[in-house]
């Protein structure tokens, strides 16, 4: 396991401090502001463990208010709104100095049968482990790009990503861990694909980029030890924000999430 991999299991192990309070700690080498993802999951994480075990969670919708501080420990304080026949909801705030950098409610939903179809998955599939550069292991997930080459172009591309991306080594079977490892890698290339119909027009290091909120939906059980397939597109950009959403499937076609996002894109001079 790579120590990023083990890095990030350890962050998700949240200090309980009282029934309803945790604290969570930030990645030693981080020194800017705290990846949105790695918040979401600690934030679902506390919530979680508020929760009755035969409940899982169907639902979250979060609002990133503050850049996070990695020199400061968070504070996630948990709100039991409801616990009723079916379903819980919580509402979580989580805090640095005082001052909330991101709220949540999340709602779980004890196992019930029901109705099912669901949409289809792209025609793809993952890479050869050959194809895999070794480096990438060394991160907490290794992901693959569709046409990476072509989205390396500084030319208008496409509003549309497909992201291949599982854990760089097997992490032990626990559906609250693997929920809470997809909700922190769901993060990832949403607002970049909001960017692509704009390459050229801007450089990338003198743009005001953040996540604004973001929404996700869990609709089958997830294996995060297994390769899922990330499907992004960008509906619209406008008024210094871009808007985007994923579906995630498994290798045989499964879909297990939906993700919305909205983010902040502040270009210099417009």
């Amino acid at each position: 396991m790579s120590a990023k991999l083990s890095e990030l299991l350890g962050l998700l192990d949240l200090e309980q401090i009282d029934s309803d309070i945790f604290r969570a700690s930030h990645p030693r080498s981080r020194t800017k502001r705290l990846f949105g993802g790695q918040i979401m999951a600690q934030a679902l994480m506390a919530a979680i463990r508020t929760v009755d075990r035969q409940r899982f969670v169907h639902s979250l919708h979060g609002y990133f208010l503050r850049p996070g501080d990695p020199s400061v420990a968070a504070i996630i304080r948990i709100e039991r709104t409801r616990d009723g026949g079916s379903f819980s909801t919580r509402r979580v705030l989580v805090t640095q100095r005082g001052e909330t950098i991101f709220s949540m409610d999340a709602s779980f939903q004890v196992q019930q049968p029901g109705l099912s179809h669901q949409l289809s998955m792209p025609d793809l599939s993952p890479p050869q482990p050959e194809k895999i550069p070794p480096a990438l292991m060394d991160a907490a997930f290794v992901t693959w790009r569709h046409e990476f080459r072509r989205l390396q172009s500084e030319t208008p591309q496409p509003p549309e990503q497909f992201v291949w991306f599982k854990v760089t080594a097997d992490v032990p079977i626990d559906p609250a861990l693997h929920t809470c490892l997809l909700v922190y890698e769901s993060d990832t290339a949403l607002l970049g694909t909001a960017r692509l119909p704009h390459r050229g027009r801007y450089h990338r290091d003198r743009m005001q980029v953040a996540s604004l909120d973001h929404a996700m939906w869990f609709h089958r059980p997830c294996d995060i030890n297994q390769w899922l397939l990330y499907a992004i597109d960008s509906p619209s950009t406008g008024a210094a924000r871009g808007f985007t959403r994923g579906s995630i499937f498994t290798e045989d076609g499964t879909l297990i999430a939906s993700t919305v996002q909205e983010g902040l894109i502040r270009v210099p001079g417009d």
